[in-house]
């Protein structure tokens, strides 16, 4: 026998090397070698590369093992030896787990490159992919960690966008995080009707209620929230339309890249318990009175399909131009390239919202002027939208059902046409009921600890006295 080193983690193999003899005893299967064992650091895969666009210069490790792999201080490479990133110390990756890494502060992914991951101290090549033109806008390994790398939408931090025989991602996986879930709010401090949610920053949660009310909630210490007590928001404050009256069915809240400051804004489906009016309603917050009188309405209505009137506009998000341009977006309007510029002053982005009653999802630039145009129309492949949320971190678009989908969620990414497209479904954590959840919030990129980052669902029936729970998903 012939001992030789393998390259990862100093593993030794066993190579049979047999004698003339005993050649004919192996071909007739009498003489077999015992299968060498996999070493752990070859479970680690680079599984995702995008070089070019909004999130470039990215490296996505996949762990196709069964054993959590400590991976402190491996080290990604491009096609240069000078080039360093030192994955952080404390870095592991769970079984099936994914994680991706900015590389750009250590060097840049060029149009013609490599990916190269080595083991602590850059000299142990464990895995690499060498490309020829830009990724468009993603090179993804399909199956994940096993097959081959094709072109697909950009799914950094969970299961690649394969599709076909690579696996279809509307095939619900586990959710991408802690299967833990708890309570983020007191006892019994909201009630029942409690919708949309967005995040501004880490300090403050806005939530839209049922009931026409707009909700500013504080970090409560705990890892929660609570009301804020100041300006007039210790129960909420009262939505009005432009007209200083009304009650306006809020089901979604978003803000702009202007934070609060931009204006808040909410979609709602009707007026009181009266019939459809599908809206999305501008809130200036900088005051103290306890009812807000929307500063522009835009009401979609006419633009809409037909719906039951407490199945209207359910949620809504905002995109900005700049994610979208990047990705290559197309707008539905003109069947070309979108372009921010044909639409004169408007917010900057496309606001998507999702209609409750055909699941589907609509994107409309919303002129400054109070006019509209719809720039696209996704169908979510699920009974009913009850939240939208951007992450920015991702460059993903989340769409979440409640009770009725057995409160799964996809995400959509912007595909090589163009189009929005379905990257990926996630069932909801397992430690978490099948909960009336019409809320949705993920938190930014500073909150990454550790490779994961808090998310935020609201529950619409109070369930045991609590509307608002913690997770995570990985960053």
């Amino acid at each position: 026998m012939e001992t030789v080193t393998s390259p990862l983690a100093g593993l030794r193999l066993r190579r049979i090397v047999p004698s003339l003899a005993a050649a004919g005893a192996l071909a007739a299967g009498v003489l077999t070698a015992a299968p060498a064992q996999a070493a752990p650091a070859d479970d680690i895969r680079i599984n995702e590369v995008v070089t070019t666009g909004s999130v470039n210069d990215s490296i996505e490790l996949y762990n196709k093992g069964t054993a959590t792999v400590d991976v402190s201080g491996w080290v990604l490479k491009d096609d240069s030896s000078s080039s360093n990133y030192t994955i952080a110390s404390g870095t592991t990756l769970a079984p099936g787990g994914f994680r991706a890494f900015d590389v750009s502060g250590s060097f840049g992914l060029g149009s013609s490159d490599k990916a190269r991951l080595y083991l602590p101290g850059g000299s142990t090549l464990v895995d690499s992919y060498t490309w020829s033109s830009h990724s468009a806008p993603s090179w993804s390994r399909c199956a994940d960690g096993t097959g081959a790398f094709k072109s697909a939408a950009v799914t950094l931090g969970s299961a690649n966008a394969c599709g076909g025989s690579g696996g279809s991602p509307t095939t619900p996986v586990a959710w991408p995080g802690s299967s833990t879930v708890a309570n983020a709010d007191g006892s019994n401090v909201f009630g029942s009707d409690l919708s949309g949610l967005a995040l501004e920053g880490s300090g403050v949660l806005w939530g839209a209620q049922n009931s026409g009310k707009l909700w500013r909630l504080v970090p409560n210490g705990s890892g929660g929230w609570k009301p804020d007590t100041a300006n007039g928001w210790t129960s909420g404050k009262t939505l009005r339309f432009t007209n200083g009256s009304g009650a306006p069915d809020a089901e979604g809240v978003a803000l702009t890249s202007a934070g609060a400051a931009g204006g808040v804004f909410v979609s709602s489906e009707r007026d009181g318990s009266g019939s459809s009016r599908l809206s999305v309603l501008r809130y200036d917050v900088s005051g103290s009175s306890s009812s807000l009188t929307a500063t522009k309405e835009w009401n979609l209505t006419a633009s809409l399909p037909s719906v039951g009137a407490n199945a209207g506009l359910e949620a809504i998000t905002w995109v900005p131009d700049s994610a979208l341009t990047a990705a290559g977006f197309k707008d539905a309007a003109t069947g070309a390239a979108y372009d921010p510029a044909g639409y004169g002053a408007h917010t900057g982005g496309v606001f998507f919202v999702g209609l409750e009653g055909n699941g589907t999802v609509y994107g409309f630039v919303l002129q400054d002027s109070g006019t509209f145009t719809k720039v696209a129309t996704v169908s979510s492949g699920m009974s009913g939208v009850m939240e939208l949320e951007w992450e920015p971190q991702a460059n993903r678009l989340w769409v979440v059902c409640d009770d009725t989908c057995s409160g799964q969620h996809r995400t959509f990414a912007v595909n090589a046409s163009g189009a929005l497209a379905v990257t990926a479904t996630y069932n909801r954590p397992t430690g978490m009921s099948n909960l009336n959840n019409e809320g949705f919030a993920v938190a930014g990129a500073a909150e990454c600890v550790g490779g994961s980052k808090p998310v935020y669902w609201s529950d619409d029936s109070n369930t045991s006295g609590h509307a608002i729970r913690k997770g995570s998903i990985t960053c």
